[in-house]
């Protein structure tokens, strides 16, 4: 099927690029949570979409420098904040596909979070594998910024944006890789129920991810059939690193786009995703 990279304009006119499937263009349970006061009087802003992945802020521990992985490191957070000031209104979105901080704990996290907090824009953040300091859902949120919200077994309305997902995990074939496999299974599930109990007509569904949700051949998993089945819009992840990565940006599975967001991939820049 082709793959629509598209964009809904303020009209809900669909528009955009098709292109064909090899495309390379380069816990508790809460059923939803509905973040948005304008949502509630029936009055929906217009907003643009964005994503990145993996900054990987270190502002409460002294022992985790980036710029030591290679010149793509040197300065990126004043990169991706220039980046972001400039394409990102308070009525816009920016989704962060996990790895925030390097904090082992809330407090080490904290100045991280409140980084990301101070930007233009609400933030939707998922667990990468490195957010060590992510516990309980209930305490994430606690320490969130207005207009910073968290996904973990839920669904995030923000307009007529929802935003669901799961951390997911590597392909591996040990005892404990199969365990957590089956666990993010089970948590992407949940997460993309809630999103189907609340999608209304004219919604626009990210599915957002820390890990890929297919090995490097891009092959079809429990994952992306779950995806397909819950016929999201768009999917966001990150996780690979380096020049040496061999990965597309953007690839396509059933119609969907899945979008490769992590910064030092992106050249620190944010990935647009949509506009509502």
């Amino acid at each position: 099927m082709p793959c629509k990279m598209f964009y809904i304009t303020r009209a809900g006119v669909i528009a955009g690029l098709n292109a064909s499937a090899g495309i390379r263009p380069s816990a508790s349970f809460t059923p939803l949570i509905c973040l948005s006061e304008s949502v509630k009087f029936g009055i929906i802003s217009y907003m643009k979409v964005f994503a990145i992945s993996d900054l990987h802020l270190s502002g409460g521990v002294k022992d985790k420098p980036m710029d030591i992985f290679g010149e793509s490191w040197q300065g990126h957070m004043e990169a991706i904040e220039g980046d972001w000031r400039e394409k990102v209104s308070k009525e816009d979105v920016v989704l962060l596909a996990g790895d925030l901080s390097w904090g082992m704990n809330i407090p080490q996290a904290l100045p991280d979070i409140e980084r990301v907090s101070a930007l233009p824009g609400q933030k939707v953040i998922i667990r990468g594998n490195h957010d060590y300091w992510w516990s309980t859902p209930g305490k994430v949120r606690a320490v969130l910024g207005e207009g910073m919200y968290a996904v973990q077994n839920d669904c995030v309305r923000l307009g007529r944006l929802l935003v669901c997902g799961s951390r997911l995990w590597q392909f591996g074939q040990t005892e404990e890789d199969l365990k957590l496999l089956d666990r993010e299974k089970i948590r992407l599930e949940l997460s993309l129920s809630a999103m189907a109990a609340e999608r209304r007509e004219g919604d626009f569904v990210v599915a957002m991810c820390h890990y890929p949700p297919f090995n490097a051949r891009y092959e079809d998993s429990d994952f992306t059939r779950l995806i397909s089945q819950a016929r999201a819009d768009a999917v966001v992840y990150g996780h690979l690193h380096g020049k040496g990565v061999r990965a597309d940006m953007v690839v396509c599975k059933d119609g969907i786009p899945y979008y490769l967001t992590s910064c030092d991939l992106t050249g620190n820049k944010l990935i647009p995703v949509a506009e509502l």
